[in-house]
């Protein structure tokens, strides 16, 4: 299991979140659209949660990868 592959596609989802989130949000005043401006909210703030928490286990894994190459030289 690799962790920065999975973390990426984690990042790819909070991206594909927030950017639909993001659409809604533009569209609010458009006739016959009924946006939820609170849920919009907490989607984009759910999908800036994911963004870091992906990019954390990036950087963990690199960190981690760093420091066995370290002990392996």
């Amino acid at each position: 299991m690799d962790p920065i592959a999975t973390a990426q596609y984690g990042l790819l989802a909070a991206s594909r979140r927030f950017e639909d989130s993001a659409s809604r949000v533009a569209r609010m005043g458009v006739e016959g659209e009924n946006v939820d401006l609170a849920a919009e909210v907490v989607q984009q703030i759910t999908a800036k949660t994911e963004f870091s928490a992906n990019l954390a286990v990036i950087r963990t894994a690199q960190d981690m990868t760093g420091e066995l190459l370290d002990i392996l030289a």
